[in-house]
């Protein structure tokens, strides 16, 4: 009898030969996903998986700031208070799966239970604690694969779950905060010829910054923007800066028409009473070659071998104020490797305590530094806002908003841009 968990690979109880075993499974997971909740997966996937050897799976998902992996369960603890089987990222095997995108046994000695990496597409979502006896090659590529195909169900079921929601949030969340992470993108992205990567923060309270970016043909449109205010208005003024850039750009209008839709849809709605500062950008992938102009926004840093490039550009005024002067549209070509940086003012020129600058050379140099380290460039992001709360003793008097783009120039050797995104290697 098929039910909502889906039908079993094989009724009659045999056990099938693993090809046909796996096939099954997969095709059981996604029938049953058709009408299944995403509180119905983790039976769900639990009961298909055996059927390739996998006796037990456990979904682990992280919190909007990336600090605690908590269980996936049909009835999730209420917001904010916290699941009790929750593991900490930072020193954890299972933190180290999440952040290097590596399968790992849970203990040394016992290589029957396994974390492995939940990446949708490239953006990190969580992990799986896998039982499996005597697990060879094979049985990793299934657990691979498994992963991948329980993330997409994930993100097809979480946009209309409150379940989702309150399982990776740890506090309450500002209303603007609600509005703003409902209409970003997905914290990072990457084709064999880009890689892009976001972090925000106060993630609960963040008022006034949002990002974006798209991948249209050859070209990625990149964008970062920062509204007045640290409040409800904040939030609506940049929602509404975002959508009319999206509407516009859409509709194949320039750069410069672009925050000129910006700035007469702000000023209609505000009448001046609130603006909006930004980088609008525009990367032509083969070439390199980097089209972008800055209304009243800090510039782009281009990070270049082991040192920092910041190109000279007059900002026009902020979007929302109705000056009516002309805005010059910068170019300039990156270099194989480069990162381009874009930023919100939260960054550099918050002051800690002892009235102390976060700064440009502190922000350029964690990046060089960790560069370095070989980290995924969403964990050298991660861990960059890490130590931007630390600094400021884990309190943001402002918004603190970081697009980060790499590119490689020629394409990326094959498995290199997943490595860069923390995606597991293919076996």
């Amino acid at each position: 009898m098929t039910t909502r968990q889906g039908r079993s690979p094989d009724p009659e109880g045999a056990a099938p030969e693993p090809a046909a075993a796996r096939a099954a499974m997969f095709g059981a997971l996604l029938t049953a996903s058709h009408t299944a909740t995403l509180e119905h997966l983790p039976q769900l996937v639990a009961e298909q998986a055996r059927w390739v050897g996998l006796s037990e799976v456990l979904i682990y998902l992280a919190d909007l700031q990336q600090e605690v992996l908590s269980p996936l369960s049909g009835r999730p603890a209420p917001a904010g208070a916290g699941e009790s089987e929750e593991i900490g990222i930072e020193g954890t095997v299972a933190g180290r799966a999440f952040q290097h995108g590596e399968i790992l046994p849970v203990t040394v000695a016992d290589r029957c239970q396994w974390w492995v990496p939940l990446v949708d597409g490239t953006d990190r979502l969580g992990v799986l604690r896998i039982t499996a006896e005597d697990a060879d090659a094979a049985m990793h590529q299934d657990m691979e694969r498994l992963a991948a195909l329980v993330a997409l169900l994930v993100v097809s079921k979480r946009g209309l779950s409150d379940s989702y929601a309150r399982l990776v949030r740890r506090r309450r969340m500002s209303l603007a905060a609600e509005m703003e992470w409902r209409i970003m993108p997905q914290r990072t992205f990457a084709t064999d010829r880009v890689v892009i990567s976001a972090v925000m923060e106060p993630a609960y309270d963040v008022s006034g910054d949002v990002y974006d970016y798209a991948v249209d043909g050859r070209t990625a449109h990149l964008a970062v923007l920062d509204a007045m205010g640290h409040d409800t208005a904040a939030g609506l003024t940049a929602s509404l800066a975002l959508t009319t850039m999206r509407n516009s750009r859409r509709e194949g209008a320039s750069l410069v028409r672009t925050a000129a839709a910006i700035d007469e849809a702000l000023l209609g709605q505000f009448r001046g009473d609130r603006f909006a500062t930004g980088i609008l950008a525009a990367l032509d992938v083969p070439s390199g070659e980097l089209t972008w102009l800055s209304r009243g926004h800090h510039l782009p840093v281009i990070v270049r071998d082991r040192s920092t490039i910041e190109p000279a550009h007059p900002p026009g005024p902020p979007m929302g104020t109705g000056f009516r002067t002309h805005t010059e549209v910068c170019r300039t070509h990156l270099q194989p490797g480069d990162r381009l940086l874009l930023y919100t003012d939260g960054i550099t020129e918050a002051r800690n305590s002892r009235g102390e600058e976060f700064g440009m050379e502190r922000f350029t140099d964690f990046l060089i530094r960790h560069q370095a380290d070989e980290l995924p460039v969403p964990e050298t992001l991660r861990r960059l806002i890490r130590h931007h709360l630390e600094h400021h003793q884990g309190r943001l008097r402002d918004d603190a908003t970081v697009l980060l783009v790499e590119w490689p120039g020629s394409p990326y050797p094959p498995g290199e841009a997943e490595e860069l995104s923390g995606v597991p290697a293919e076996r």
